[in-house]
């Protein structure tokens, strides 16, 4: 892994602590609650690849835990690339401290097919929040229809869906398609600090969304 990359990285998971936060401002209370009564506070990462954003889930979770609460925040991730996976256990997996919080961070990844959760036995339900960084909606409308549904699914009560997206277009088609498979959303934002790529109109967590089920 290059310094450039490293230093890119680095900096653009800095940027999507700042948008998680924003996006979940004025709805971080009602998540507040919910963890307060739970054993453990649990995050689902679909599509999660080498889950560069593991800490950062993790922590943000842990930062929405009352004070002194030293419940674990548990990280599931799962994809179908295999070495990804390795690689994401080999970075991540196991226990450890959460940093400046009381309680431990616990993350775990899963080969997998993230359109057929159910199928993952080991992989539980009643999720806190789940997350999918750079959705690829123009890969195979029907495919992450079918992710977003499962997405839904394996959600608490109370819990919430996150998406990042890369375009603007492929954003849009995501919140309608989440929103037609029973999810309501809470807030969409425009990441002002984006890093833009090669390709035209494409940029890191470009834009990033917060749904919850509808009732």
């Amino acid at each position: 892994m290059s310094d450039r990359f490293q230093s890119e990285t680095a900096e653009d998971l800095r940027k999507l602590r700042k948008m998680l936060r924003r996006v979940t401002s004025g709805d971080d209370e009602t998540v507040r609650r919910r963890l307060a009564v739970k054993n453990e506070a649990r995050i689902l990462d679909l599509a999660c690849g080498d889950c560069h954003e593991a800490e950062v889930l993790t922590d943000f979770l842990a930062e929405l835990k009352a004070p002194g609460d030293d419940k674990a925040v548990k990280l599931t991730g799962i994809d179908v690339r295999a070495r990804e996976i390795a690689d994401a256990n080999r970075r991540f997996g196991g226990k450890r401290k959460l940093q400046g919080k009381p309680g431990l961070q616990e993350c775990e990844f899963f080969t997998g097919d993230a359109t057929k959760l159910d199928g993952h036995e080991e992989l539980g339900g009643d999720f806190d929040l789940v997350f999918m960084r750079h959705q690829n909606y123009w890969n195979g409308a029907k495919t992450w229809e079918e992710i977003y549904d499962q997405a839904l699914n394996k959600l608490d009560e109370d819990g919430r869906l996150i998406i990042t997206s890369y375009f603007d277009k492929e954003h849009q088609l995501a919140l309608e398609a989440i929103q037609r498979l029973g999810g309501e959303l809470i807030k969409s934002e425009f990441n002002p600090e984006t890093r833009e790529l090669i390709t035209e109109g494409k940029s890191v967590d470009r834009h990033v969304a917060i749904f919850k089920r509808r009732k």
